[in-house]
């Protein structure tokens, strides 16, 4: 049976790890499009506050704090959510954190820990989220990672979560088709984000503070990402390009990245900032969140991602694809036969017109590819 979503203005959508970072611009982002949601985190200042910005925009939205890695507790947040908006027809397990260092140098019970929360808490959320849609359907949009298919050194434990997760939604997805649920279950997997990750890790190792390895993209994409997966059935969506790369270079060349990680995994991953000290290590506690980005300086953001584009917007993209082809194609033939004869057969201002009309980031490439080409007296090219 097809999965069963609703438009995004007639949902309830719960969130996880709401507080700050990916989850809070999810929430901000579902609920300027008019889908009343719950924010679910550990640190009730910064759930309030986030509500009511939401609020003040004209959204709709409460909050619940609850720790993911109790179950009883993220079922009272379920239930609370119901109770103010209706039934739930999107949950979003975003809660999550990070620690930094070898695995020696890591205790067994932070790595415990980290499980709980990542790992368990997604568990949990998705069974919930389940047991309750199973009769009238809905999304489960679980977050994982790049990490979720290579590893990054310094970042183990957390890497072993991200992995875990992965094959647990897997698991989840085939079952629930299998039995015929009406059921979306989705796995995001963003790259290096801006977030206040950083600053929320615990940290191991001798240094200051820890940032994410660059490329690093806007929190709002990945958000873009998971409300679209609120409305249409995906198997998995990756943001970024650049950690996608070297999850396929980990695949294709496991050890020469291997080695390459070893040269550069340090010195990508530390940095001399330790960020807002009120926030480092939630990993036992919640910390203060209520920011979408770090503090860090030096973190500049991709604020568009090709890739993700490709998989949220196909058409456009092979309208794209094929109209960089005759770009190409227009410029050997302009070399060839000169400019003037191809100018009369495309006159600039068809052209441009036509290019102008392309949508979007992959609007710009085709756009920026033209500008490329050499202008010349009597043709466009």
């Amino acid at each position: 049976m097809p999965a069963r979503l609703k438009p995004l203005a007639r949902q309830t959508i719960l969130i996880t790890g709401a507080s700050s970072g990916i989850g809070l611009a999810t929430a901000r982002l579902a609920a300027s499009r008019g889908a009343a949601v719950m924010l679910v985190a550990r640190d009730e200042d910064s759930l309030k506050t986030a509500v009511e910005g939401i609020r003040d925009s004209g959204g709709r939205a409460e909050y619940h704090v609850a720790d993911v890695a109790d179950l009883g507790a993220l079922e009272a947040a379920a239930d609370a959510a119901e109770r103010a908006f209706g039934a739930i027809d999107s949950w979003v397990n975003d809660a999550g954190t990070s620690i930094y260092g070898t695995q020696e140098q890591t205790p067994l019970e932070d790595q415990r820990r980290l499980f709980d929360t990542n790992y368990w808490g997604v568990v949990h959320g998705s069974l919930l989220a389940a047991r309750r849609m199973k009769s009238r359907g809905g999304a489960i949009i679980n977050l994982g990672s790049i990490l979720s298919d290579r590893s990054m050194i310094y970042q183990g434990t957390y890497s072993a979560t991200k992995f875990a997760v992965k094959a647990f939604t897997d698991a989840l997805r085939m079952e629930l088709e299998a039995e015929g649920a009406p059921i979306s279950v989705t796995l995001i997997k963003p790259s290096a984000i801006d977030t206040t990750f950083q600053e929320h890790a615990r940290i191991h190792m001798d240094t200051p503070g820890v940032k994410v390895p660059p490329p690093v993209y806007d929190p709002r994409l990945v958000a873009r990402a998971i409300v679209y997966a609120c409305e249409h059935p995906r198997r998995d969506i990756v943001v970024g390009g650049g950690g996608a790369a070297i999850a396929v270079l980990g695949n294709l060349f496991p050890r020469g990245t291997d080695l390459v990680m070893q040269m550069i995994g340090r010195v990508s991953q530390v940095t001399k900032e330790s960020g807002r000290p009120e926030m480092r290590d939630n990993l036992y506690e919640g910390r203060p969140g209520g920011e979408e980005r770090s503090s860090l300086s030096g973190m500049p953001q991709r604020r568009t991602s090709l890739l993700l584009e490709a998989q949220l917007n196909p058409v456009a993209t092979l309208a794209t694809v094929a109209g960089l082809g005759a770009l190409v194609v227009g410029a050997v033939a302009a070399r060839r036969v000169g400019a003037g004869r191809i100018g009369r057969l495309l006159p600039r201002s068809r052209s441009a017109g036509m290019l102008d009309a392309l949508p979007g980031p992959v609007g710009q490439l085709v756009r920026h590819a033209a500008r490329q080409v050499p202008h010349r007296r009597g043709g466009w090219f």
